[in-house]
């Protein structure tokens, strides 16, 4: 009889998984290492618009600050937004979208209304208002995030939840006096952990697109690194148009951006595969 292959076993033949995997890797590690090892870009030299060299990585830019520097500082930033963004969003989310999943009533139909609210309001316009009156703290603009981000979330897993809860294992569960809480947590939640799992690295990703659109606009936190800022900078040094143009000042951190979502929605699609073997 064929050995049945793990989950494990296909995640680990994904490429894309694991490109994925390594990217994030390396960035977790890059933000939790790389500001001990490197000072805080701060103050300013004269090596003003220095292109990329031995002495600068990634050259500097116009306070003659290291590119370099800036991007492992706004690393550790994007991780920390992001992972705050994914916490308030799992904390609302989750429940009450298994609850509006397993249960019918008038709780369960204001859930819906209220999920179909949020995901029909533009989110940058009222992340702009609340980051305007809450301020501009980097915990701030991540809890305003993490609130715009649970509907998308509760969504998919009340979509998950009306699918599982029809299964014959929820109802023995029922039928055995377990109580909701347990089932919902521990057979509901588990089972629809893919789609869950996929839309958590969308929430990552898309935290870090909404905090770089906040500085860029200058609506992030002045006073910490992130790649958002480094670009805003960029912009207001007018340094995309200047000639000879310091193509490494707005470049790079632009790259950042797309390597780190890129590298969380791979690893989500690829998790999605792992737990779902029907989509294999």
């Amino acid at each position: 009889m064929k050995k049945r292959k793990s989950g494990f076993y296909y995640f680990l033949h994904n490429r894309n998984g694991m490109i994925g995997l390594c990217g994030v890797m390396l960035i977790v590690l890059i933000g939790l290492i790389g500001p001990i090892l490197i000072p805080k870009p701060e103050g300013y030299t004269t090596d003003i618009l220095q292109a990329p060299s031995a002495a600068h990585w990634l050259g500097t830019d116009g306070l003659g600050l290291d590119i370099f520097a800036q991007l492992v500082w706004g690393a550790r930033t994007s991780l920390y937004v992001s992972i705050l963004t994914l916490l308030v969003a799992a904390v609302i989310g989750l429940p009450l979208g298994l609850i509006c999943g397993y249960t019918r009533g008038i709780l369960s139909d204001i859930i819906d209304a209220v999920v179909d609210i949020f995901l029909t309001i533009p989110m940058l316009p009222l992340t702009i208002i609340m980051a305007a009156i809450m301020g501009s703290n980097i915990t701030n603009v991540a809890l305003i995030l993490g609130i715009f981000s649970w509907p998308s979330l509760a969504r998919v897993t009340k979509n998950s939840t009306l699918k599982i809860k029809e299964m014959q294992y929820i109802e023995a569960a029922g039928c055995l006096g377990i109580g909701k809480a347990r089932i919902l947590f521990k057979h509901v939640l588990i089972n629809a952990s893919g789609p869950v799992f996929v839309n958590l690295t969308l929430v990552m990703a898309s935290a870090v697109l909404s905090e770089a659109s906040l500085s860029f606009l200058g609506l992030g936190d002045p006073t910490t690194w992130s790649w958002g800022t480094i670009l805003k900078r960029a912009w207001s040094a007018n340094a995309v148009i200047t000639n000879p143009n310091p193509w490494w000042w707005w470049l790079m951190p632009s790259l950042c951006i797309v390597v780190y979502v890129v590298c969380f929605n791979l690893l989500g699609t690829a998790l999605n595969d792992t737990l779902n073997p029907k989509g294999r």
